[in-house]
């Protein structure tokens, strides 16, 4: 089975703590990452996304932090740092090398114990964890108390997770996705259009069908039961494809086209999908190619995520 290893200097950390359900999850970039961040939705909640810019003057980032604990939780990312800082990673000021970190942040607070968040110990602890080597998924890491299909509340709600995807253009050219699926809609598999995870009736069992709720008018009565602000799929994605940090940027709407394809409906009001690219190599492939596969790989991570998953409340 294909593992980060795939990449130069790529590794993948968890902190998970299944009793209050929260963790952080990390992806480190030793040698430093190209990157490129698209967020679509109207709940986002990060860090450091200014600088993936390609109006920015550093030209990589040196890990991507994902967090449950809301905006808490981004505490998190200044333990990243300074493992980072220790390990002489960062932009060379002349001065201090700064690590560049990029974070994102899942709302998990209904589900654990609200006041239990990842904190800065979390975030440096994940760092001496991570390995090129894991590939654990389901309720771990900044998904261990990710739930999906909110459409109609926390009862009707399953349970998210981390999944992960490699994909392979061509026998040279490489893509991993890694996501944190805590979204409010439902989870399809987008080669058959069947619900895998969402909204589920408690009594029958049956699929309410997010989007088909929708289009029934019942929430054109009022608003959602859920407060605005309490979903999010957060998406990374690594390849060995030379980028600029412009192509980066075009490479994560594209990434945000696979979380569409398997998260239904995706980028809403009640969400804060992000995706960040990041470039650790100098191959080359066809552009439209690397998309195809970056598109594919998303929503594959989602779905594994979810087929990861242990039942709502009993992860253990």
């Amino acid at each position: 089975m294909v593992d980060w290893s795939v990449f130069e200097s790529v590794k993948v950390g968890h902190v998970t703590d299944l009793e209050n359900k929260t963790g952080v999850t990390v992806i480190l970039f030793e040698n430093g990452a190209t990157a490129g961040v698209e967020v679509r939705g109207g709940a986002s909640g990060t860090f450091g996304t200014d600088t993936a810019s390609p109006l920015h003057l550093v030209p990589k980032i040196h890990a991507v932090v994902f967090t449950g604990g809301s905006a808490f939780g981004l505490e998190s990312v200044f333990g990243v740092m300074q493992w980072l800082e220790e390990n002489n990673i960062g932009f060379d000021t002349q001065v201090a090398k700064v690590p560049i970190v990029v974070g994102g942040v899942v709302f998990d607070l209904r589900v654990g114990s609200f006041s239990v968040r990842p904190t800065k110990e979390w975030g440096y602890r994940a760092c001496q964890l991570a390995s090129n080597s894991e590939m654990r998924q389901g309720n771990i890491g900044a998904g261990t108390g990710a739930t999906v299909g909110k459409v109609k509340g926390m009862e009707f709600a399953m349970t998210g997770g981390v999944g992960v995807s490699f994909k392979s253009i061509g026998s040279y050219a490489h893509v991993a996705a890694l996501a944190v699926v805590n979204a409010w809609g439902d989870v399809v598999d987008w080669r058959t259009g069947k619900i895998v995870a969402g909204a589920r009736d408690p009594v029958t069992g049956e699929w309410i069908d997010a989007e088909n709720y929708l289009l029934g008018g019942e929430m054109g009565k009022g608003f959602a039961p859920m407060l605005v602000g309490e979903n999010t799929t957060l998406v990374c994605i690594v390849t060995d494809v030379g980028l600029t940090k412009l192509q980066a940027t075009k490479s994560a709407q594209w990434a945000q086209n696979g979380l569409a394809l398997a998260v239904r409906p995706a980028h809403t009001m009640y969400d804060g999908d992000f995706a960040i690219v990041a470039s650790v190599g100098n191959k080359k492939c066809d552009f439209h190619s690397l998309c195809v596969a970056i598109q594919h790989a998303v929503a594959d991570a989602i779905l594994n995520a979810v087929r990861n998953s242990k039942p709502l409340f009993e992860a253990t």
